[in-house]
Order: structure tokens, then C-alpha cells, then sequence
């Protein structure tokens, strides 16, 4: 006897439903899930069936992978991306199985009304690039610009999902929840987090936090259990003591995939545990209900060498995102195909194994079937790594990171910028606030935690990168991204709830309020620091963060941004309008401030002056930025 579970009347709401909705009908944008029975048993539903439907509706026609979820349960997500009919048939393999074989539904999709779209943007529809390919657009053409703060270890129970929503006024602390930590973040401005969806072979074993089996495979280069030591440890953390791996299961003790009994830790990477993800759907149902649009990536590159070593890696590593893409993928967010933080021999593949991974699952399953954007986090540039368009065809939206964490990735900027077809970009790796860390020390300076300096260089790399062409946002970062929480020692890193206090993550509202000053007009700018003249005062630091200016300009020349770092001097900017009249507006980074406008005109070669800074400001002290709009414009 055929069990399929819907045809159209089971069809679950994972939105809140509306009053409104009549019978078949369902909202644009609002995940839907189809759930259906296997008629019989396999020995690894995971490996053995592919399910999927064939989605139909006003000008969209795609299949939609679905996942197994545990006994003979399956399911697909989808959205309705328009308002209209629209239709889906399944299908799946094996053929004969009637439980997933031949159902079909239909749905009618209604759209939003206003109030409720101001309730939550992603009811804007998922992001992808803007028009011109520089920066990031809800579905509905409005600005996105990604506001994103680091949590890599949010996945697992060290930010516990509760169910309880955040108190109001809720100030973090220990016993911090996953609902807390988004409401605090929320309140601050942010509208994305980036986490790590598995850590496969991270637990607090006998092994140390580095460990290499046996066969002499790493099976991990895991950050440090503070406190946890491990009996079995070959290698010793940086002070020398042997500590064990940051577990990383879910609040129930589940992990992502089942592990061998016999072999020192390691996953069986053809055998997932859907009871991991089920915690991980709650939070990223959460995610969207707040409005956010999480960076979500698969795994950290030190699981992937004994991925390789004992399993069909390119075959296996796909079939793995594509489980992730079918069970998130129908959720708004930018999706990441590997963290590869750092290229370290024995610890990670080389970027060459994971694009041709990648490039296999994309040849194999396609991409993300509702357009988000599919990149990865890096160490210096994705361009550098993986190459551009064809030489990585899953790739849609370019990255720097990780390191350099200075001056010097602003070239890696400015060249993704520049590349043709043009794909949005942003700093996913910045200077880290309170991290005392080689790659994480400007001019070799480390200052104090939360210090003032401390928070300055988390500042400046916000608006140096912004303005060197990463228009599709920034994400910023603390020394807690590794989550040290309830019930650990503190060692090196700082408790999660201490971070999400550092005054640097007060400064990213100010960064949208400077950037989308002149509304969706940021989304033509283009960095022109040769036309600042200095550029750098005698003596910056190249892997510094004082002294430097920056400015990027649309190629109508009447709006632009500019912004001064600590020590930099009053430039000239050359290439404004001959003769051309401007307001100039000076806005302070640190405080959101505006000060008064005043207008200045540009001389017969379009060279602007810049205006004194505000009284009581010095190049010395403080960075500063401007807004620059010509007359005829639209001024703030």
C-alpha cells in the first residue's frame, strides 16, 4: 500500500499561519515542507534513496532535492517564489518505491501585505545580487546589506535553543540562550550570523583538540576545551598543556553523523544522524522569524583529510551539501560550501580538492534551487583560491578573510570589485576585538581587550572594507567565535557572553546608517583610492590600520563616501565634476553622529578640497568619515 503523507491537505506550515490564508494557499517566501513515508526499510537511507519534487509555478520550473529525516521519513522544503498556482510532482530513487514515488500537489501563493512585510524583511524574498552584481538585493529589488556577527559554534548546544522568547532588555550573561544571543544582536542592528552547521570529528575525548590517528591522518585541528585535558593528547596546545577538543554535539548529545566504535573518534561520514539537524532546524526557524539571514556553511576544512582518506570524497562531500542545501536551502540565507579559515598541510585539502568537491556537487545537483548566494569563507581571497566563473561554477559570491587583517587585503578587495562577471563581495574574517592572535595584530600592535584601540581597528576594517568594493556587507568578529560557555573554563578566549558586550558590535549600526545614507545609491559605488592624493601619510604601516583613507564613488560622480582612519591627513580628491558644487557631510563612525552639512565646489579639474575635520576632532585621535553628494542631487 502507497504512504505518501501529502498530496495537498497535509501540506505543514512552518510559518505562522495568517487568517487570511484561505484553504491551498500559502504565503510567497514562507518555507513549506512535504513530508513522505518510505513503503520499506534500507540499510542507509541516507546513501541509498534521492528524493525530490519537480516544482513548478509563474516563472520558475526546478527540482527540489528533499532529505531523509530519520527511519523511513522523508521530506522536501520548498517556497513559492511569486504569487500564483503553483504544482510539483515526486519522484525519487529507487523508482519502485511507492511511497516516494508519483505524488503530486498544488498550492496557491499569496503575497504579503505591507504591514507584514515591515514585520519581517524576508518576506522581501530570499537575497541575491543587486542589478549590477556588486552588492546584495532582497527578491523584491530593496537593499540588503549584510550586518553579521561570528558565532561558528552557534550550531551545537553551546548557545542552547530554548524555546523561550528573550526578555526584553535582555543583557548577556552566563546561561545565554540561542534566542537571547539573536534578540541582543537584533537590538544592535545585525541581521545575520555566521555558524558552522557540523563538526563531525570535535568531541572532549581521550584525544587531544589536534589529532592525528594511527595512520598518521589528522582527524582534527579542533579549537581547545579550556581546562578538559586528554590523556591521549600527541600534540600539545600552544602554552603546552594537552587539552582535549571543544565538543561540539546538540543540547539532546546528538552529533552530525554517526562515529566508528573502534577508530580514535573518527565520523562514518556516509551515515548522518537527522536527530543533529532537527536541533539545528528549530534555530534556523528562529533565525527567519527574526528576520535574519544566517551564513550558514557545512564544516570546518580540518574534518575533510580523513574524509578523503577513507571515503569517496567528492561523491560523499556532495552528497553531504546537497543534504544540507535541500534541508536549508528553502530558508533566506548565504551559503558557505566549506570554512577553509587557513590552508595548513596535514590539518586541510588544498582549495584545489574542495572547489573540484564542489564543482561535483554543482555538476551533479545543481546549486541552490532559490537563488541565495553560495560562497565559501577563506583565508586571504576566494578568487585567489578557487578562480572565477567557470573555473568555479558553483561560486556566486566572492570573500576575503582570515588573514591579512590589515591593509593589506584591501587589494584582494578592489580586485574582486573589478572582476568580470561581476559578483557581490564582503570581509567575512576582519580584525577579531579581544583576540590576542599573529594574524590578528595591526602593525604588530596588541592592545587591550576592549579597549579603545581595540575597537578602533574592528571599526576601520568595517569601512576600509566596505569602501574598497565589499558592498555586499560586512561581518564582524570577537575572540569568543569558538562560544566558551556555561559549565567550561575560560582560557584564551573569552566567554561568549563577555564578547557580545565589546563596544565594536555597537558600531555596526552605524555602518548601515552610513552606507545606505543615500538608500540603495551605495549600490553603484566604486573604490577609487587612486584619485585621494595622499592616499597614506609618510610612515602607515602597509600591514597597519592607521593613516590610510578611502573613497568610492558612483560614475556619475555625485555621491560618494570617503572615509579617514586614526592619523590620516585632509586629502585631495581628484575626478569630482569640474566646477561642481557638493555637500559634504562629516559622520563619526564611533558614534553614528552626523554633523552639519557644508558646501564646496569642485575646481576646474574637479579636484575637491576636504573640509577641516569637525572642531574637536584630530587626525590624530579619531577616524572620521563623509557623505559627498553633488547639489543637483538628492542630499540627505
Amino acid at each position: 500500500m502507497r504512504r505518501l503523507f501529502l498530496l495537498l491537505a497535509s501540506l505543514l506550515y512552518i510559518g505562522v499561519a495568517h487568517a487570511r490564508l484561505q484553504s491551498g494557499e500559502v504565503h510567497v517566501w514562507d518555507t513549506q515542507e512535504i513530508t513522505f513515508e518510505a513503503a520499506r526499510d534500507y540499510a542507509n537511507p541516507y546513501v541509498d534513496v534521492t528524493v525530490w519534487i519537480e516544482l513548478s509555478g509563474p516563472g520558475f520550473k526546478r527540482k527540489v532535492y528533499g532529505f531523509w529525516d530519520g527511519g523511513r521519513t522523508f521530506k522536501v522544503r520548498f517556497v513559492a517564489t511569486a504569487p500564483g498556482e503553483w504544482r510539483w510532482k515526486v519522484a525519487a530513487t529507487p523508482a519502485d518505491d511507492a511511497g516516494l514515488n508519483g505524488g503530486a500537489g498544488a498550492l496557491r501563493a499569496v503575497a504579503w501585505s505591507d504591514a507584514e512585510i515591515a514585520d519581517n524583511p524576508n518576506r522581501r524574498g530570499f537575497v541575491r545580487a543587486s542589478a549590477n552584481g556588486h552588492a546584495l538585493v532582497y527578491a523584491d529589488g530593496s537593499p540588503f546589506f549584510l550586518l553579521g556577527d561570528t558565532w561558528l559554534a552557534a550550531s551545537t548546544w553551546r548557545l542552547p535553543y530554548r524555546g523561550v522568547p528573550a526578555a526584553a532588555g535582555y543583557v548577556p550573561g552566563p546561561g545565554i540562550s540561542f534566542e537571547e544571543a539573536v534578540a541582543w544582536r537584533k537590538r544592535q542592528g545585525f541581521n545575520s550570523v555566521s555558524f558552522i552547521a557540523a563538526f563531525p570529528n570535535w568531541a572532549a575525548d581521550a584525544h587531544g583538540a589536534t589529532h592525528a590517528n594511527k595512520d598518521g591522518v589528522f582527524l582534527r585541528n579542533a579549537w581547545e576545551k579550556f581546562g578538559a585535558w586528554a590523556p591521549n593528547a600527541k600534540i600539545s596546545t600552544p602554552d603546552g598543556a594537552t587539552t582535549t577538543a571543544k565538543d561540539m554535539h546538540d543540547e539532546q548529545g546528538h552529533r552530525p553523523f554517526e562515529v566508528f566504535p573502534d577508530r580514535e573518534g573518527l565520523a562514518n561520514f556516509d551515515r548522518i544522524d537527522p536527530r543533529y539537524f532537527a536541533s539545528l532546524d528549530r534555530k534556523m526557524q528562529h533565525l527567519a522569524a527574526q528576520g535574519f539571514v544566517p551564513f550558514l556553511e557545512t564544516i570546518r576544512r580540518d574534518n575533510a583529510p580523513a574524509w578523503k582518506r577513507y571515503f569517496d570524497f567528492n561523491a560523499s562531500y556532495a552528497r553531504f551539501v546537497n543534504y544540507m542545501v535541500a534541508r536549508y536551502g528553502a530558508y533566506n540565507l548565504v551559503f558557505s560550501g566549506i570554512h577553509l579559515d587557513w590552508i595548513p598541510k596535514d590539518f586541510s585539502l588544498t582549495a584545489d580538492e574542495f572547489n573540484a568537491a564542489l564543482t561535483h556537487h554543482h555538476r551533479q545537483y545543481g546549486g541552490l534551487p532559490f537563488g541565495q548566494p553560495y560562497t565559501t569563507l577563506i583565508d586571504s581571497s576566494t578568487y585567489k583560491a578557487f578562480g572565477h566563473a567557470e573555473q568555479a561554477p558553483w561560486l556566486t559570491m566572492h570573500t576575503v578573510g582570515n588573514n591579512p587583517r590589515n591593509h593589506a587585503i584591501y587589494a584582494s578587495i578592489e580586485e574582486l570589485f573589478h572582476l568580470q562577471p561581476a559578483m557581490p563581495a564582503a570581509n567575512l574574517e576582519p580584525y577579531y576585538t579581544g583576540w590576542n592572535h599573529s594574524i590578528n595584530r595591526p602593525g604588530g600592535e596588541t592592545p587591550d581587550e576592549n579597549s579603545p584601540r581595540d575597537n578602533y581597528f574592528a571599526r576601520a576594517m568595517m569601512y576600509g572594507s566596505v569602501l574598497s568594493g565589499a558592498l555586499a556587507g560586512h561581518v564582524h568578529g570577537t575572540a569568543a567565535y569558538d562560544l566558551t560557555t556555561t559549565g567550561e573554563a575560560a582560557g584564551w578566549r573569552p566567554y561568549i557572553w563577555t564578547a557580545l558586550q565589546y563596544t565594536s558590535g555597537t558600531y555596526m549600526q552605524h555602518l548601515r546608517s552610513f552606507v545606505l545614507c543615500e538608500g540603495a545609491r551605495y549600490q553603484d559605488l566604486a573604490p577609487v583610492p587612486q584619485d585621494l592624493a595622499p592616499r597614506a601619510v609618510p610612515g602607515a604601516l602597509a600591514d597597519g590600520l592607521d593613516g590610510w583613507s578611502f573613497l568610492a564613488r558612483t560614475p556619475a560622480r555625485d555621491f560618494a563616501l570617503a572615509y579617514f582612519e586614526s592619523r590620516a591627513v585632509r586629502p585631495k580628491l581628484a575626478n569630482f565634476q569640474p566646477g561642481g558644487r557638493y555637500v559634504w557631510t562629516w559622520f563619526e563612525p564611533e558614534t553614528g553622529r552626523w554633523h552639519r552639512p557644508l558646501t564646496l565646489s569642485a575646481d576646474a579639474a574637479g579636484t575637491l578640497t576636504a573640509p577641516p575635520f569637525p572642531a574637536g576632532v584630530t587626525a590624530a585621535t579619531r577616524d572620521m568619515a563623509a557623505k559627498i553628494v553633488a547639489v543637483s542631487a538628492k542630499t540627505r
